[in-house]
């Protein structure tokens, strides 16, 4: 071979090998993040429990439903949020439920009189845009609650009242809110759920409300939760105010978030929730027991005279959190229940099946206590002895990435 053959073939050479080393480069790097997202992402294991990267994870969660009302698209403070989920990092919590839309009356969401929504505000995606980055920084896991009972009393109750009693309406919302949404923040996998309305109940049985039937109630649960699960792979749920419509069998209403009625109301394979997340507090506890002290499945057994036994009812196809419950624990002496403290109350909820608690709220948003201190002295509770206890106990199963 000549002189210049060679010296061609070494130009060669360096030359593929430099494209493989780019090309590997690129693969690297798009794995990455492709694996980070992976990594980070909350999903459910085939034993029916949250699970990231191979590890289950509880959620050792509480509700931080806003800083101001209405924050998105509103009076939103950056600093606040960050300082809030370093707070709720270094009390143990892993998982804090948001409201994103509160009742709508920053206008946050576009909609008009019939009801159609067109879009949303450019400050409200910005500013959900900094929230989601600083979930990610702090390693807080999102239930981004989209709608609530209150938009349909507030200034805005007759479009939203509009919106979901009519079909087309309520696709409105789905193309023009609910898939923008996922489109911008579906690969943060700090959008942990999307908790579709905050108490349907209220929707469905007050007047101030509207009293809305539950066939389009949830005819808009199931249209959005096949939109997200064919846009993301972001969880789905609703906060149901107690298990009177979260369950079916004897004693309870009808489970009207149900695989079964949802499909019946929209016929698409995904429409359907992934988990439940009924709420409790204990008024509620009269009729069905305190959940933490129950399995999340299962007939409740007894009374309230002798003390509540058995499960809450819930159908055990999906894994089972509670939403809300106060922050300043269940009753004292309740039902049976003796002994109990909201440091109880979270290692019950676990050790009885549930996969997580969320109590109302970090930042003490009314007299149902807080993470203290809170700057609201008599509010503050001892929360954060709840979730401490359990990073102590289970640190593999708060934080399991890093164990």
């Amino acid at each position: 071979m000549s002189k210049e053959n060679r010296f061609s073939g070494a130009k060669t050479a360096i030359k593929w090998t430099f494209v493989t080393a780019t090309l590997w480069m690129i693969f690297i790097c798009g794995t990455a993040d492709k694996v980070e997202t992976s990594r980070d992402r909350i999903y459910i294991n085939p034993t029916n429990e949250f699970a990231v990267n191979g590890k289950r994870i509880w959620i050792n969660g509480v509700n931080t439903p806003w800083n101001q009302w209405n924050d998105f698209g509103g009076s939103y403070n950056s600093q606040w949020w960050d300082n809030e989920f370093a707070r709720l990092h270094k009390a143990g919590i892993n998982a804090t439920r948001i409201w994103i839309n509160c009742n709508n009356d920053n206008h946050a969401i576009i909609i008009d009189a019939n009801g159609n929504v067109s879009g949303a505000s450019k400050k409200h995606w910005a500013d959900l845009t900094s929230l989601f980055e600083l979930a990610r920084k702090h390693k807080i896991y999102i239930m981004a609650t989209i709608t609530s009972f209150d938009h349909f009393k507030s200034s805005q109750a007759s479009s939203w009242r509009a919106m979901i009693t009519s079909k087309s309406a309520s696709q409105s919302f789905v193309d023009n809110y609910t898939i923008p949404l996922l489109k911008r923040f579906k690969d943060n996998p700090y959008l942990w759920s999307i908790d579709l309305m905050n108490e349907p109940d209220w929707v469905h049985e007050n007047s101030e409300c509207g009293k809305i039937p539950w066939d389009n109630i949830s005819y808009f649960f199931a249209i959005n939760a096949a939109a997200i699960h064919e846009n993301s792979q972001t969880l789905v749920t609703v906060g149901i105010a107690s298990p009177k419509w979260n369950a079916d069998g004897d004693g309870y209403q009808g489970n009207k978030v149900s695989d079964t009625y949802l499909k019946s109301l929209y016929n698409n394979p995904k429409a359907h929730l992934d988990f439940w997340s009924p709420h409790y507090y204990d008024w509620v506890g009269e009729w069905f027991g305190v959940p933490h002290y129950l399995s999340p499945y299962g007939k409740l057994e007894g009374d309230k005279n002798t003390g509540w036994s058995g499960g809450w009812g819930l159908d055990p196809s999906k894994p089972a959190i509670l939403g809300e419950c106060s922050a300043r624990g269940t009753g004292k002496g309740l039902y049976g229940i003796t002994n109990n403290s909201i440091v109880t109350d979270y290692e019950h909820a676990y050790l009885n099946g549930w996969q997580g608690v969320m109590p109302w709220t970090s930042n003490a948003v009314d007299d149902n206590g807080g993470l203290a201190p809170t700057g609201k002295p008599n509010r503050d509770t001892d929360l954060g002895l709840a979730t401490q206890n359990m990073l102590t106990k289970y640190p593999q199963l708060i934080f399991p990435t890093v164990h």
